[in-house]
């Protein structure tokens, strides 16, 4: 197997054992919330929620999380035991679940965990002010390179200027976009440096109206 493939299971018995395993090494009685991270396509899904509803009638788990998961799975996976978030990538960069996914998480009652709300760190500046490291999994997105990064960093600018008109960062701006879209939506950034983590917080003091909302 290579070093980058990733092995994705969602049997009972591994469920089972991660949840275990998960308990021991964090030294709990239970988890929150517990997410199929990727959704295991060699068995039903109703088959890795059922074992994960019984974690819950055994207190073990309080809630289930989904990620990466399409609609028809999100409807087959609520129908077992109720879903309570859904974890997509979603930022200014990334909105395809606007068009299914939203929706029917609203309709489920589903709150919304967008992950990579800074487009991957696009919108802090990472390949346009900043140099991507030549280890970084950046490199092996598209958007990231060639001609591609020279058009999108059209975006950048373009909110980059916004910003200045909102007193903030462009990262702070992007993020407030994606906070703004509902009460139901939960951002995670990622960061490994305390600098970004006080600037990703500072993007709750920037209000948006709909007119400015419409502008970004």
């Amino acid at each position: 197997m290579e070093p980058t493939q990733v092995v994705v299971k969602g049997t009972v018995e591994y469920v089972r054992s991660c949840c275990e395993a998960s308990l021991k090494c964090l030294g709990v009685d239970y988890i929150d919330l517990y997410y199929v991270h990727w959704i295991y396509t060699s068995g039903p899904i109703e088959e890795t929620i059922g074992e994960l509803k019984k974690l819950v009638e055994e207190r073990k788990i309080k809630y289930i999380g989904l990620s990466e998961a399409s609609p028809n799975t999100i409807r087959r996976a609520h129908a077992v035991h109720p879903i309570t978030a859904l974890q997509m990538e979603y930022s200014l960069w990334t909105r395809d679940i606007e068009e299914e996914i939203i929706p029917l998480c609203r309709e489920l009652r589903i709150a919304i965990v967008p992950y990579s709300p800074t487009a991957h760190g696009f919108f802090a500046g990472k390949a346009v002010v900043e140099s991507v490291p030549t280890d970084s999994f950046l490199l092996a997105l598209p958007r990231f390179t060639g001609q591609n990064l020279d058009h999108n960093k059209i975006f950048y600018l373009r909110i980059e200027e916004l910003s200045k008109k909102h007193s903030c960062t462009p990262v702070q701006l992007a993020l407030a976009w994606v906070l703004h879209q509902g009460d139901d939506t939960v951002p995670i950034p990622r960061t490994t440096k305390i600098k970004n983590l006080d600037e990703n917080i500072g993007a709750l003091r920037v209000k948006l109206t709909e007119d400015a909302l419409r502008d970004i």
